[in-house]
């Protein structure tokens, strides 16, 4: 029997990001010592409290189905954080889903047709392409690469590559995979031509709380942005809940409807007990102020790291990933890098971004240090 398959499917590739992990864990398999830089969650466990919150739960029989949209406690204490950024929805405005990605793909869904126009800002996490292709979508893309991955120089280029047919942009501050921050006067740009061109944006804020020395913007708080915004965020990577799968996303009541439809039917609700270890999650600040502290360190790190072999960087001031500029051919060096010195990273290519390579130092500085001389030892760097 011979199967065919649909364009929506045809025309994505896999993550190249789960990807490279997966060849990662194949060499580890076989006895290789791998510096993973690769991978896109904390190296933390998740805290103690968050993970007797689950156990808890399930032992109070928190097991079955919720509403489709999550446990009302769980939705009014979101709405409470997002006031706390300055954003004003309740808890009807709120989704809960397996993980911000699945946010992600509900919105791409509800609002992208066959041939709407989607603009990204390169490099752009993997996923975002992928979302829109299967979805219909024709994507049209910025390239931040000439300005050290920042958005406010590249206003002139983002104002020309929008138009009244563009239907949506997807703003990612702080950036997977570049760790960049944009400032308050590129989001305000960002506004006016959301505004001038009538266009939905997401603000994919789930580095939100992983930053260092600055304070990050919610793009749905400025003048003009409340009902175009749809505001995307999670538990994964603040409270190092990767594997518990809860995200969320919070617009205006008209998205919610219709995002809803396709959440009841594909995935019906996050899980039960993960809702009531997200409500702990909310609650916990000392084990994320440590965190961040400890990924600060790790970037300052390997940024001297990669200045004593003559690599200049843009230094991130979220998240906890860099790009390094590598040669032309960055699949080939990516591919070199784990054959030849065991190390993990990621194609810039992936990201709309060639010539680069995403490290991620979500790794103890032993393993980051240990990861960064063998590239140099093995003609890397």
């Amino acid at each position: 029997m011979t199967m065919e398959f649909t364009d929506r499917v045809s025309r994505v590739e896999p993550s190249a990001t789960l990807a490279i992990s997966a060849l990662a864990t194949e060499l580890e398999a076989e006895g290789a010592d791998v510096v993973d830089l690769s991978v896109g969650e904390p190296d933390f466990p998740t805290p103690e409290n968050i993970v007797k919150a689950g156990k808890d739960a399930m032992d109070a029989g928190h097991t079955g189905y919720t509403t489709s949209a999550g446990i009302l406690e769980l939705r009014e204490a979101i709405a409470d954080k997002l006031a706390d950024d300055g954003l004003d929805h309740n808890a009807d405005e709120i989704i809960v889903t397996p993980g911000a990605k699945q946010a992600l793909y509900e919105i791409v869904q509800a609002l992208v047709g066959e041939g709407d126009e989607v603009v990204l800002l390169d490099p752009a996490w993997v996923s975002y392409e992928a979302m829109v292709k299967m979805a219909g979508g024709d994507l049209t893309r910025v390239d931040l690469s000439d300005s050290e991955f920042q958005l406010e120089p590249a206003l002139d280029d983002l104002g020309a590559a929008v138009s009244d047919e563009t239907e949506l942009l997807i703003v990612n501050s702080p950036s997977n995979p570049t760790g960049a921050v944009y400032s308050d006067a590129a989001l305000e740009g960002v506004r006016d031509l959301a505004v001038e061109h009538d266009i939905t944006v997401i603000s994919d804020e789930i580095y939100k709380e992983i930053t260092y020395g600055v304070e990050p913007t919610s793009l749905g708080t400025l003048e003009g942005m409340a009902d175009r915004t749809v505001t995307v965020n999670g538990f994964s990577k603040a409270y190092s809940m990767t594997g518990w799968r809860l995200g969320y996303f919070a617009g205006p009541e008209e998205l919610i409807d219709q995002a809803g439809k396709l959440h009841s039917h594909s995935v019906s609700s996050a899980v039960n007990f993960v809702q009531h270890a997200g409500l702990e999650a909310l609650e916990t600040e000392d084990a994320v102020t440590e965190m961040v502290e400890a990924f600060e360190e790790r970037r300052d790190l390997v940024v001297d790291l990669l200045d004593d072999h003559g690599v200049d960087v843009a230094v991130p001031e979220g998240a906890f990933y860099m790009m390094l500029p590598v040669a032309e051919d960055d699949q080939a060096w990516c591919e070199g890098a784990i054959e030849d010195a065991h190390v993990a990273t990621v194609p810039g290519s992936a990201f709309g971004t060639p010539g680069y390579a995403r490290i991620s130092y979500a790794a103890s500085e032993e393993r980051l240090e240990e990861g960064i001389e063998r590239l140099a030892e093995e003609g890397y760097l």
